[in-house]
């Protein structure tokens, strides 16, 4: 178990632990982006596109990178990082701390300027890529790569929900720091 850093952020954190279990938690014969079987689905993007959850979520990734020094943008995969990514940038102007976002495309664009990576020009910058849950961590580390080629300093991976399967060992072993807001043992839930 991860706890927020004041007791205000781990109220919130509890109120979102709540809300995943009430609402995001579906039980049955579920196969994962990662192709494992689970008999279990937590579906947060019912909840990162929720008004109810959104701040929340913004103020616990916040919280989660606050200690990393001079990260400059958040953002990960697409579909997944993306309200994530925003509701972070949102919450870092409110702190005071303000963060840009990035976007990156599964692969370059056909059209345009051919771009792969959205938003925030991330060459030269301390980037932390975002996920709402991680199994094997494959998707953050895709993005991971795409974010290395174009010259960004990836110094993170966080995640709202890590399904404790072995996503964390998959990015430390690439040398970045692995951060959680919420974990099965939070929810209630066995790893599988």
């Amino acid at each position: 178990m991860t706890a927020a850093s004041t007791p205000e952020l781990e109220s919130d954190r509890q109120a979102l632990i709540a809300l995943i279990g009430a609402e995001a938690v579906f039980h049955g014969d579920f196969t994962l982006s990662s192709g494992k079987k689970a008999s279990y689905y937590v579906d947060m993007r019912r909840l990162t596109l929720d008004h109810r959850a959104a701040p929340t979520i913004g103020r616990l990734v916040l919280d989660l990178i606050d200690s990393i020094p001079d990260v400059a943008a958040v953002g990960g995969l697409t579909l997944g990082a993306d309200p994530i990514a925003n509701a972070v940038i949102h919450e870092s102007v409110r702190a005071g701390r303000p963060l840009d976002a990035f976007v990156v495309r599964k692969e370059p664009k056909d059209h345009g300027r051919g771009r792969q990576i959205e938003g925030a020009d991330v060459a030269g910058k301390r980037v932390v890529v975002v996920e709402d849950t991680s199994t094997t961590g494959q998707s953050a580390l895709k993005a991971v790569e795409v974010l290395r080629r174009e010259g960004a300093e990836v110094v993170a991976v966080a995640v709202i929900v890590d399904r404790k399967t072995g996503a964390q060992a998959a990015v430390e072993a690439e040398g970045l720091i692995w951060l959680g807001s919420i974990d099965l043992d939070d929810l209630g839930l066995a790893p599988q």
